[in-house]
């Protein structure tokens, strides 16, 4: 594997961090700034929003720039945004600091997944774009351990402080170790979202959209769950979230294997499923702490282990527009995690979290359907494309 691809996992992993890191640390900034838990709630949704709108935008207006020259751009962008977090005073300053570098953090990712799929060969690109994931999920699963460590120890504002650091070490990182890469051919806005006129296209993004959305209707809430349910202190939640944190990053990296092995389509068939029975086995597996931790690992896994085999899939479906399916994946995956954790904060406030990933279950069995409509006009040509990467 290219180091370069490595390389751009680190700074995936540093800015993607600041999306959920502030969900372990609410109460203390609700507690500062003077609002509800409700409202600092917010503060993960509208980044999340934000992400998923500016991501395929920013991707067509920059299209002709330098690739490294945007790259260390957006970064530098990012690290404003984190330094006006440190600084915040007042809540509207700080939802202002999240749609920086939300917007930032949509284009560094969008720009190393499609770095990452360029610099390897074409029997390694559902790998290389795994261990892009493997940086992405371990950004979004460690930061609520992160901010829930670094926060209460030292105040809300140490998790922005830590990242602002990283992130200035990635810029230094990209500067040195990438290559210029010279801009894509531009193609129309216009164009590029004509290709959603295509059926198997839609569909395939309203997979990450409903997997994610599950998945979050009880992840987002997932310390509530583990205190309520399983009576947890907060040393041991921190050891849950720690290893979830590691199944999680291992995810995007068997996930990109399976995929180069099996193909992308009976990839996505076998974890979607599997992922379903994980979130039904959740609240079921609560009688032991140690049926818990291994129910939790394989849930944690496959959460993550999806994104290879749907970017690959995508790549198949839309060659000649990959870019731009790429950047709609990721923004569709950042509708789900703004959707899943609006819908499991309802769950709560109706019933209990305990029903939280029974819900989710819903989501993830639409996506399932998802899955069977968008492959099923192309079982031809997948099954040629599929005999190509097992041979």
């Amino acid at each position: 594997m290219n180091y370069k691809v490595f390389i751009l996992a680190i700074a995936c992993f540093v800015t993607g961090t600041v999306e959920l890191i502030v969900g372990g640390i609410l109460d203390l900034i609700s507690t500062d700034l003077h609002i509800s838990i409700s409202a600092a709630g917010q503060l993960i949704t509208l980044y999340s929003l934000t992400f998923a709108l500016t991501g395929p935008l920013l991707q067509a207006v920059t299209v002709k720039v330098e690739r490294k020259k945007l790259y260390l751009i957006a970064i530098f962008v990012f690290i404003v945004g984190n330094i006006i977090s440190i600084v915040s005073t007042s809540y509207l300053i700080l939802l202002s600091a999240r749609i920086l570098s939300a917007a930032s953090s949509s284009l560094i990712i969008i720009l190393s997944i499609t770095l990452a799929s360029q610099i390897v060969e074409v029997q390694y690109r559902a790998r290389a774009i795994g261990v892009i994931y493997m940086g992405v999920s371990g950004s979004l699963v460690l930061g609520v351990p992160l901010g829930l460590l670094l926060g209460h120890q030292f105040g809300w504002r140490a998790p922005f402080v830590m990242i602002a650091i990283l992130s200035i070490m990635s810029f230094v990182l990209i500067k040195m170790g990438l290559p210029r890469t010279p801009a894509t051919v531009s193609i129309p806005l216009r164009q590029q979202l004509a290709s959603l006129k295509n059926k198997r296209i839609i569909f395939t993004h309203m997979i990450s959209i409903l997997m994610l959305t599950g998945h979050l209707t009880l992840y987002a809430y997932l310390t509530p769950f583990l205190q309520e349910v399983l009576h947890l202190g907060p040393s041991s939640i921190s050891l849950f979230y720690f290893l979830f944190g590691i199944a999680a990053v291992s995810g995007g990296g068997i996930g990109g294997w399976i995929t180069d092995r099996f193909g992308p389509k009976k990839s996505i068939f076998f974890i979607v499923s599997s992922f379903a029975v994980m979130m039904v086995l959740m609240p079921l597996a609560t009688v032991s702490i140690y049926t818990s931790v291994i129910v939790m690992i394989l849930w944690s896994l496959l959460s993550w282990s999806i994104t290879p085999a749907l970017q690959s899939y995508l790549i198949q479906l839309a060659p000649e527009s990959s870019d731009i399916q790429q950047s709609f994946n990721s923004s569709a995956s950042h509708v789900g995690i703004a959707l899943g954790s609006a819908i499991g904060g309802i769950v709560i406030e109706q019933s209990s979290v305990y029903y939280n990933a029974w819900v989710g279950v819903a989501f993830v069995l639409l996506a399932l359907v998802c899955a069977r409509l968008s492959t099923k006009d192309s079982r031809k040509s997948d099954i040629v494309v599929e005999e190509r990467m097992i041979n």
